[in-house]
């Protein structure tokens, strides 16, 4: 397909898993095993496509309230899909790095090693840009990007009067910005993602839940964004 006006960072909200689990008589937690999958397709839609960078709403702050059963199998599956991730062979050939950005720290200690050393071995890729937005949370972001701030100012690394928006990005977890963000589930909320990154992004909003997205779907969002007009606050 000749490359149109597509855009060149997307960024998902996988929401629906466990309403599509419920669907299937499933135990809700469930669903997040088919939305794992799922995932596996979009990384070669995204490269057919010449999507160059993609950042996944994967676990937010709020996650760690789950009931434990649901939370336990989370974590099993994290753990999982890590170790796959170190050993796709995509993931070299693509050139991608791939980031977690979060309060990481929050999860078991096995799993930031994962994080740690899946950012370490694909540090220097620069073709491709995968970011899992992990322990996430817009206003968490921000309010953690405050205190580096702030601790730079009581240092005398920085003066109050420098700070301005390129400050700011370059202490949040992710500087780039989306250029279309598509929530699959049905729901029509931001829920606390890329608050500040996302203040001119394109939005699609889907019924269908993220297991049911396919091809088809992935191509009518980026179609639909080609035909917008990008103002930017112009």
């Amino acid at each position: 397909m000749p490359e149109k006006n597509y855009p060149h960072h997307i960024a998902i909200i996988l929401d629906g898993n466990r309403r599509f689990a419920k669907r299937l008589n499933l135990d809700p937690w469930k669903g997040h095993e088919w939305g794992r999958k799922k995932f596996e397709k979009l990384v070669d839609w995204c490269k057919e496509f010449n999507i160059k960078e993609l950042t996944l709403y994967t676990f937010s702050v709020q996650n760690f309230n789950r009931p434990k059963k649901e939370f336990d199998f989370l974590m099993d599956l994290f753990r999982d899909a890590a170790k796959k991730l170190l050993k796709d062979q995509r993931v070299d050939e693509m050139g991608m790095k791939i980031r977690y950005v979060g309060r990481t720290e929050m999860f078991p200690k096995d799993i930031q090693d994962f994080m740690h050393e899946i950012e370490e071995k694909t540090k220097n890729n620069n073709k491709y840009f995968l970011n899992f937005a992990m322990g996430y949370g817009g206003k968490e972001e921000i309010t953690d990007a405050i205190k580096s701030i702030a601790k730079k100012i009581s240092s005398g690394e920085l003066k109050a009067k420098d700070i301005n928006e390129k400050i700011i990005e370059e202490n949040l977890y992710l500087a780039s910005e989306p250029d279309l963000i598509i929530r699959t589930g049905g729901e029509k909320r931001t829920s606390n993602f890329l608050m500040w990154q996302s203040a001119y992004s394109e939005w699609i909003f889907l019924d269908k839940a993220w297991p049911e997205f396919e091809k088809e779907d992935f191509i009518e969002c980026l179609e639909e964004y080609s035909k917008r007009e990008r103002r930017l606050g112009k």
